[in-house]
């Protein structure tokens, strides 16, 4: 089995900072695209960036320039660092891996983090 799990949310003032981390657990060889969304109550999930195996990257219009995602594939870890951050960008960030396959050769699709609270209030 493998899990995605994300630490590094919490409470921050407006224009500051915060760096989230997801971290892929279990017999983990490969992993492939992988993202970050959010959901602020009562709207959808978004898509807020994500990056390719080769470190090819996207970003929501409303994060360009303030967000920055990488992954350390050794670690099998995906990063999101979050500057400048501003009230509107409150919402439970989930991570999400578009495939990842296990050293025996097993490939779990679309896979999700359980989430972590971005609070961004003075």
């Amino acid at each position: 089995q493998v899990q995605l799990v994300e630490s590094g949310g919490g409470l921050v003032q407006p224009g500051g900072s915060l760096r989230l981390s997801c971290a892929v657990s279990g017999s983990v060889s490969n992993t492939y695209t992988m993202a970050w969304y959010r959901q602020a109550p009562g709207k959808q999930r978004e898509l807020v960036a994500g990056i390719t195996s080769d470190g090819s990257t996207n970003y929501a219009d409303s994060v360009k320039g303030r967000f920055t995602i990488s992954r350390d594939t050794a670690k099998n870890t995906l990063y999101l660092q979050m500057n400048s951050l501003k009230p509107d960008d409150t919402a439970v960030y989930y991570c999400n891996a578009d495939r990842l396959r296990t050293r025996t050769g097993q490939n779990f699709w679309h896979t999700w983090g359980q989430g972590t609270q971005v609070t961004v209030s003075s």
